[in-house]
């Protein structure tokens, strides 16, 4: 079992706790739906007033978070018959899933082509490895941008130990993706989660100094490249390398806005706005959306994300966590079970709701209260405070 000491502050476990919200398959927004994709890209005044249906309608996780979510209490990814799990979960989900995405979707067939003909029952992660090289071989590349967008977990699993983390990512990379590449992209992404929940700062470059001499020069120029470079700019984001770039000029060329209650501008609306920006970029924005949610989410900390991309998400969670995200990511984090399950059926009190006594917008209540706000609480504006409160006494 890998070893998971307490997070420092209740900030560093909020935002730890954040980073797999900004990835459901919603239609925008956090937009990591290939229910949406945007072929061209989006001026910059171009949004949706709601998340709205897709494919899986409103508001499932989609393949990009199954892809994504290691099991709470995660033994050691680095070992081999852990992988061996992964590998033989991956093939039974891609089965009936309804977008694995290609290069995946070819190395997994291929693995349970092989798997069927060893009459070895479940595929192997070796196995799965073997049908990546050839991919790659057949094929003259691998860098897509699937194991990039699936990794964000693995950062919250090895807050404390880099080493570790380095090792986890790009093993778990190398299972479907045999560019080396893809993994120093998993690395480098992995690393800036783990400094952000941290720290609260997102910085990319922070893995620089784990790469191999000149490999680090060749990643610094990309990430220059992004700084200056708007993410419609990356025409190829299916590769790795222009997914990493396209989601982190989402991240950098959006300003933090102003604090102007008037206008309605809060400085809490970057990660949103950001996130809007991945989707403008066009072309295959589900997955550039989801690996800008899992660094954003880590940065601002799940108070960031609004409350009505919150209040509809669902989807597959590990049994005992009833899908909710969140707890999700608590769980990875602790190595254990989330401090609260999201359960407020035994609380009393809960539907009180009562206006601000400076400010006639905003309404204090329990949880039980949204549907007593006009509207019914299902628009606008809402702060639910964080699931890792403590459980009653």
């Amino acid at each position: 079992m890998t070893s998971t000491p307490r997070l420092s502050t209740p900030s560093s476990t909020g935002r730890s706790a954040s980073s797999l919200l900004p990835r459901p398959g919603m239609r925008w927004g956090p937009a990591t739906s290939s229910a949406h994709r945007c072929p061209q890209a989006q001026p910059s005044g171009w949004s949706e007033a709601a998340p709205s249906a897709g494919r899986w309608g409103n508001g499932p996780t989609t393949p990009s978070w199954r892809w994504s979510s290691p099991r709470p209490q995660p033994p050691d990814l680095r070992q081999e018959h852990v992988q061996d799990q992964i590998a033989a979960g991956w093939a039974r989900w891609a089965r009936t899933a309804p977008d694995v995405g290609h290069q995946a979707r070819a190395v997994l067939s291929m693995a349970q082509r092989a798997a069927r003909h060893c009459d070895s029952g479940s595929v192997t992660a070796a196995q799965v490895r073997a049908a990546a090289r050839t991919q790659h071989q057949q094929a003259g590349r691998s860098g897509g941008n699937g194991s990039l967008m699936r990794t964000a977990p693995v950062a919250l699993a090895y807050l404390h130990d880099e080493g570790a983390l380095i090792d986890a990512a790009s093993a778990l990379s190398a299972l479907t993706h045999h560019d080396p590449e893809a993994a120093e992209a998993c690395v480098l992404w992995c690393l800036a989660i783990r400094h952000a929940v941290l720290t609260g700062r997102p910085d990319v470059r922070v893995g620089l100094p784990r790469l191999d001499g000149p490999r680090q020069m060749v990643w610094a120029q990309r990430l220059d490249e992004a700084e200056i470079t708007h993410p419609a700019g990356f025409e190829h984001n299916g590769w790795v390398v222009q997914a990493l770039q396209a989601a982190w000029s989402a991240i950098t060329h959006t300003p933090i806005p102003a604090e102007d209650p008037a206008q309605g501008t809060f400085p809490a609306q970057s990660p949103q706005l950001s996130l809007e920006a991945a989707v403008r970029g066009g072309r295959d924005t589900d997955t550039v959306a989801a690996i800008a949610g899992g660094l954003l989410g880590a940065t601002h900390g799940s108070s960031a994300v609004p409350a009505v991309w919150r209040c509809i998400l669902h989807g597959w969670a590990p049994e005992g966590l009833g899908g909710d995200i969140t707890a999700v990511s608590m769980a990875i984090t602790t190595g254990g079970a989330a401090p609260f399950d999201g359960n407020y059926d035994h609380h009393t009190g809960i539907d009180t709701l009562a206006r601000h006594p400076y400010d006639e917008r905003v309404w204090l209540g329990g949880v039980g209260a949204r549907s007593k706000l006009p509207g019914g609480g299902g628009r606008g504006g809402l702060i639910v405070s964080p699931r890792a409160a403590r459980r009653p006494r």
